[in-house]
């Protein structure tokens, strides 16, 4: 399994071609080329015809693709291109609901990332994240708040999405997945908004988030990037680590495996090597 660190997955849609290669060249460490919500019902055979022509015209492309949902008219056929294409690197299901559903996709041979977006999902999420082939975890907070009726954007209704945020913490670590990836932040002008959610999805364990619009990517990055005082603390604990000890004390610090551990991480979510 692919276990590196994916701070951004930008969205494109299928029904688009002419943006795919323009998403792949903003930085975004994963693109998605979506044949669901972002294309419309009438557009969806030509939307998946877009990116069939484009990764024959482009075989050294790597992306992901949203397939549409198990129960939808165009979901075999959608598998059934992600099979075919050395270029899709991954398979995002949405609407997922049982590791049978997980299964079907996953045999075409790619990684899956389930979405759980009901409350059919969450109650079927420790059988979904231990399903072969599942690499790491998301979900789709719109939908998922308007199973539960909750009210959008209200703080009550966050405190609730905590709760699935941590269902999908503890099923990703348990099944010894990738970190899961937090859901998308609607308000594409609101960049201050964007960057305390991507430090709090930091906070909590997550990866990073899916984004909607290019100009969200520099913001995420940005916001996850461990201060430059982390940085200096986590290169001194990993020098002193190699001085062989167990247990050892830096800046007055006791420093043992979790410490350790945090140190490691900061630096690779900042692309330095911990060794």
């Amino acid at each position: 399994m692919n276990h590196s660190i994916i701070r951004s997955a930008l969205f494109v849609p299928a029904s688009r071609p002419e943006r795919i290669p323009k998403a792949l060249a903003v930085g975004a460490d994963a693109v998605i080329v979506d044949l669901e919500d972002a294309v419309q019902e009438s557009l969806k055979v030509q939307a998946r015809g877009n990116l069939d022509s484009f990764l024959r015209d482009n075989p050294e492309a790597r992306l992901l693709v949203r397939i549409n949902a198990p129960e939808h008219a165009e979901h075999a056929a959608d598998i059934e291109l992600c099979g075919r294409h050395p270029g899709v690197i991954g398979v995002l299901l949405p609407k997922v609901e049982s590791a049978a559903q997980v299964a079907t996709v996953a045999a075409c041979g790619k990684p899956v990332w389930p979405i759980i977006e009901s409350a059919a999902g969450l109650l079927e999420l420790a059988d979904i994240a231990r399903a072969s082939g599942v690499e790491r975890l998301s979900f789709g907070a719109l939908d998922l708040g308007l199973d539960l009726g909750l009210s959008s954007g209200s703080a009550a209704a966050e405190r609730m999405l905590d709760q699935a945020r941590y269902a999908l913490l503890l099923h990703s670590r348990s099944a010894g997945l990738a970190a899961p990836l937090d859901s998308v932040f609607p308000a594409i002008e609101d960049r201050d908004g964007l960057a305390r959610t991507a430090r709090d999805a930091r906070d909590m364990g997550f990866d990073g988030l899916l984004c909607i619009h290019p100009t969200q990517v520099e913001v995420i990055h940005r916001a996850l990037h461990p201060a430059d005082e982390e940085l200096a603390w986590a290169r001194r604990v990993m020098a002193a680590a190699n001085s062989g000890e167990g247990v050892f004390v830096v800046d007055g610090q006791m420093v043992d495996a979790p410490v350790l551990g945090r140190a490691r991480r900061l630096l690779l979510r900042a692309g330095e090597s911990p060794a």
